[in-house]
């Protein structure tokens, strides 16, 4: 005899979160999202269906196989995906489980999914994103997109927060949050007590190609020194 589990029928979509790398196709005109795992080869819309990444002929997803939408019931859990190397430059997505699912302890497997939100995080350079621009790496007909901030995004190709937003479609709503790198720089100026502005940074920056004339300075002694000596043993 089989035990089954009681079947739920509950009277919203429930809510899961996951992490996922934004992608742009290759003509510029569709936005959509891309796995940090299982499935990760096959980008998908603001509204997807799942299937089978190993291609059996059975629906996603299956009780006997790993195939399916998958993510986490509890917020944090999903950031605390992005702390990880491979991660930092994902977004993470609120998103709401249709179609058939399977309950695990923390989170679920699943048919379609929505997207409702996409929580960007910081610029490599730590500063809160503005934009997203090209990764450097991509897909067949998609390029991967990672977060920007405006001093960095000066000069190359870049998509406003609003424009993925638009190319993507279906309602969902991008913003700038605070996960991944902006939560630990906030952490690290507030820890050190210091309150950086624009004038600090030009001083600091002119501190330090100061600093690097002077040792270019003193290498280019060296090497007067070395072709007019005595030879060297």
């Amino acid at each position: 005899m089989r035990w089954r589990l009681p079947a739920e029928r509950p009277a919203e979509p429930p809510t899961g979160y996951k992490i996922a790398h934004p992608v742009l196709s290759q003509d510029g005109t569709r936005a959509g999202f891309t796995g940090v795992s299982l499935g990760g080869a096959l980008p998908y819309a603001v509204v997807a269906e799942a299937s089978c990444v190993y291609g059996l002929r059975h629906r996603a997803p299956h009780r006997r196989c790993d195939c399916g939408f998958h993510c986490v019931h509890d917020r944090a859990a999903a950031e605390a995906l992005l702390s990880t190397a491979e991660h930092r430059t994902a977004v993470l997505l609120e998103v709401s489980v249709l179609g058939a699912y399977i309950r695990f302890e923390r989170g679920f497997r699943y048919a379609r999914q929505r997207v409702r939100v996409m929580t960007v995080g910081a610029c490599a350079c730590g500063a809160g994103a503005a934009s997203l621009t090209e990764a450097g790496w991509g897909r067949p007909g998609w390029r991967g997109l990672v977060p920007c901030c405006r001093v960095c995004g000066r000069g190359r190709p870049a998509l406003s927060l609003a424009g993925f937003a638009r190319l993507a479609g279906g309602g969902v709503r991008v913003v700038a949050g605070g996960v991944g790198g902006v939560a630990l720089a906030g952490a690290r100026v507030e820890g050190a007590g210091v309150d950086v502005g624009v004038s600090e940074l030009v001083a600091e920056a002119a501190l330090l190609q100061a600093r690097l004339d002077w040792f270019q300075a003193q290498l280019a002694r060296l090497g007067e020194r070395g072709d007019g000596g005595a030879p060297q043993g």
